[in-house]
């Protein structure tokens, strides 16, 4: 089982930077990837950016392709998303989310991933 704790969100103006983290515990070793999505109230939750644990592929939205830089630590406990150049339409919150079985995904499908965080929230004022 993996567990896993999001952090950094806040509230920013727009143009600004943020950096969130995601840290996992548990049977980190069985994770093949991670990814963020985010869902804003009353829109269904979208991917953000995915990264393949195995293989350091990453994978972007292109709501966030050369704004957003998904990444992870040395140790692979914990994924982080840079964000920078924030607009207002980024406020959501933010979930980190895991997929540990091998297989063919969308990687920015939520229905991809088994196990999630519970979440941190963005805001972006104008």
């Amino acid at each position: 089982q993996v567990q896993l704790v999001e952090s950094g969100g806040g509230s920013v103006q727009a143009g600004g930077a943020l950096t969130l983290s995601c840290a996992a515990s548990g049977a980190t070793y069985s994770i093949i990837y991670m990814a963020w999505f985010r869902q804003s109230p009353g829109k269904e939750r979208e991917g953000v950016a995915a990264f393949g644990t195995r293989s350091g592929g990453t994978y972007y939205a292109d709501s966030a392709r050369g704004r957003f830089t998904i990444s992870q630590d040395n140790a692979k406990t914990t994924l982080y998303l840079q964000m920078n150049s924030l607009k207002p339409e980024d406020t959501a919150m933010y979930y980190c989310a895991t997929i540990e079985k091998r297989g063919i995904y969308n990687l920015l499908t939520p229905a991809a991933y088994n196990n999630w965080g519970q979440g941190t929230q963005v805001t972006v004022s104008s």
